[in-house]
C-alpha cells in the first residue's frame, strides 16, 4: 500500500476537522503531497469519516491520475495546483466552515483584525474570485489569491490552508475560522478596528517561527 504513513494522518486529522466543526458530512477534504515519491494522498469523494479506511485514501499523481484507492476528491485540481507552485506547501486543509464561509459569502478578503492572522502569512486573508467547484477555474483563481499567503477563502464556498505539513495546515485552519468569527461578531456591533499594514508587518516576521510543528 503505497503512503501508509499518509494514508493514517489523513484519517485522524479528516476526523478532527469534523470534531472542531471545520467541516461536516461529506463537505471538505484533507491531502498530503510526498515529494520524494510525487505522489498525493488525498481524501476521497464522497465517503463520510465514520466509513474511511487508509485504503480508501485517494494516491493521485500531480497531473490528478489515480494510482490507489477510491476516487479522488472533486478538488483534486485545486489541492494539485498549489503542490505544483508553491514548495512551501506539502499537505492542504479545505473546510466549509461556518464562519469563514460567512465572510467568503460577502466577497470579501479577511481583514488583520487580530494579529494571530499572521499565521497565514501577511495582513489579510483574501477572497477567491467565484468559480464552480471542482474545476480548474477555480484552483486557478485560489491559486492566485494565495499567492503569499497560506489561506484564502473561496468566494460562496469555504476555505483552503496550506503548509509544510498537515498539522500546521489544520492551525492555520483552526485560527483563521476564529478570527473569522470575531469579524462576523465585530461586525454585528459595530465597524471593528483593523491593525495597521505597519503593524501585522511585524507580526508576521515573528510569527515565522512561532508554534511551528516541525517534521
Amino acid at each position: 500500500m503505497l503512503l501508509k504513513i499518509e494514508r493514517e494522518s489523513l484519517i485522524d486529522w479528516y476526523q478532527k476537522m469534523f470534531d472542531t466543526g471545520l467541516t461536516n458530512g461529506t463537505s471538505g477534504n484533507v491531502s498530503i503531497f510526498n515529494r520524494k515519491e510525487a505522489l498525493v494522498a488525498m481524501s476521497p469523494t464522497g465517503v463520510g469519516i465514520d466509513r474511511l479506511t487508509p485504503e480508501d485514501i485517494s494516491i493521485v499523481e500531480l497531473d490528478g491520475t489515480l494510482v490507489e484507492g477510491l476516487k479522488p476528491s472533486s478538488e483534486v485540481e485545486m489541492h494539485n495546483i498549489l503542490y505544483r507552485n508553491r514548495e512551501d506547501i506539502n499537505a492542504i486543509v479545505h473546510g466549509h466552515t461556518i464562519y469563514a464561509t460567512t465572510v467568503a459569502c460577502l466577497r470579501e478578503d479577511l481583514p488583520a483584525i487580530d494579529y494571530m492572522i499572521a499565521v497565514a502569512g501577511g495582513n489579510n486573508v483574501r477572497c477567491a474570485e467565484y468559480a464552480t467547484y471542482g474545476t480548474r477555474e477555480l484552483a486557478e483563481n485560489a491559486l492566485q489569491a494565495m499567492e503569499g499567503r497560506k489561506a484564502v477563502l473561496l468566494a460562496n464556498h469555504g476555505l483552503i490552508t496550506g503548509a509544510e505539513n498537515i498539522q500546521n495546515a489544520f492551525h492555520i485552519a483552526e485560527q483563521i475560522e476564529y478570527i473569522s468569527k470575531l469579524y462576523v461578531k465585530a461586525k454585528s456591533m459595530g465597524e471593528p478596528v483593523i491593525l495597521s499594514d505597519d503593524e501585522m508587518e511585524k507580526m508576521v516576521k515573528l510569527f515565522k517561527n512561532y508554534g511551528q510543528i516541525k517534521n
